[in-house]
């Protein structure tokens, strides 16, 4: 085990400061703009549904404002909005509302959630065993902070969505059958007219074996979500840039496009219907074990990364441990994983799977705040059960 540095603070290289003027024309001239925000999700690890009730979204110019400093303007929510987050994949927004604004530089934002003290219940998770309240932090009576960087014109709109990630929000807590809420929130840019969004296809067989599909950015996932009924995918929005498309399906090898260009200026189409991504058959295998922590609950995330020959690095899955034992298990394909370039207008697909051994390497990542430890994997023939990691 080593430490490394942090593979999420490469999200730190994201344009995320292009939310000035994105929406066009929001009002007179007069030294006050508008702020309107969307929501959407990603894939949610298999619950049947994810409600989270909002109330309002609060933004302020100073990242250390507190909750009662003057200067805060709100998107109120008048009655709070119950939302399940499963319903808003695929390109799908949930508009949450706008409100006018002084112009100028924006740097904290808060999500605040109702309680739930209310029927049905403003927070909960479905399962196959019913309906259980998620347990909310208790930053959500003044909102969930967050960075940001939002610039608010005179006279313009500043579009910008709240992307909720709900299998990485929603924590198991033991054998108590609660689950708790840590939400993991990131704010994008939108554009009202064609871009910003990757269009493709995965084989209809892929459409409900649990499939993920994404756009990284040096092995972070920007932006991902499931494909529809049909194989259909729609990754929006996505900040302008350069990013690998990765497919993970339950049986199937990792698939990887490269280089896919994201513009504001037209919609990006990595394949047609007729020739879908199909990566081959794999065995699965499995990395199980817990984290360590000497405070609880415990606090932590496992990833597991495949660097291909000649890159790129690729997250294959991810999620936040138990957060009263650390327990956590990971399934990843053992065979070799496949790749291609990006060619506009591509009629086909030609993938070339990765000649390096094992195939079922893998990089495995343990992180709560700042401490972060990797470890190499080999699980091209059998699971690695019982790891224990320990972090400060």
């Amino acid at each position: 085990m080593k430490r490394s540095t942090p593979l999420r603070a490469l999200l730190a290289a994201l344009p995320l400061a292009l939310l000035a003027a994105c929406g066009g024309g929001g009002g007179t001239d007069d030294g006050t703009g508008t702020m309107r925000v969307a929501m959407t999700d990603a894939p949610a690890c298999g619950f049947q549904a994810v409600n989270v009730t909002v109330e309002k979204v609060r933004v302020h110019q100073s990242a250390s404002a507190g909750d009662t400093d003057a200067g805060w303007q709100e998107v109120v929510l008048s009655p709070a909005k119950r939302i399940d987050l499963l319903t808003l994949t695929n390109g799908v927004l949930e508009e949450l509302g706008q409100t006018a604004l002084p112009a100028g530089s924006y740097t904290q934002l808060r999500l605040q959630l109702a309680s739930n003290a209310s029927t049905p219940m403003a927070n909960s998770v479905v399962t196959a065993d019913g309906e259980v309240a998620l347990d909310t932090p208790s930053a959500m009576q003044s909102g969930l902070k967050m960075n940001a960087d939002i610039t608010v014109e005179s006279g313009k709109v500043a579009d910008l969505v709240l992307d909720f990630d709900a299998c990485k929000s929603i924590v198991k807590a033991g054998n108590s059958g609660r689950y708790n809420l840590k939400p993991v929130v990131r704010v994008l840019p939108r554009v009202m007219d064609a871009g910003l969004r990757v269009v493709g296809y995965v084989a209809p067989a892929l459409a409900t074996s649990g499939t993920t599909v994404s756009v990284q950015l040096n092995g972070v996932p920007v932006k991902a979500t499931p494909p529809d009924a049909t194989g259909k995918f729609t990754l929006y929005p996505v900040p302008a840039g350069t990013y690998d498309l990765v497919v993970n399906a339950n049986g199937r090898a990792t698939a990887t496009i490269t280089s896919v260009p994201v513009t504001a200026a037209a919609v990006t189409t990595v394949n047609a219907s007729t020739a879908p991504i199909d990566p081959p058959a794999s065995a699965m295998h499995s990395a199980s074990g817990k984290v360590v922590l000497a405070t609880t609950p415990i606090d932590a995330t496992v990833h597991l990364s495949k660097v291909y020959t000649g890159g790129p690095t690729v997250e294959v899955a991810a999620l936040p441990v138990d957060a009263t034992t650390g327990a956590f298990t990971l399934s990843v394909p053992s065979g070799a994983p496949v790749k291609t370039a990006y060619v506009a207008s591509a009629t086909t697909l030609a993938f070339t799977a990765d000649a390096a051994t094992p195939t079922g390497k893998y990089t495995l990542q343990a992180a709560s705040g700042s401490s972060v430890k990797t470890q190499l994997l080999d699980l091209s023939t059998l699971d690695a059960l019982n790891l224990s990691i320990s972090l400060p």
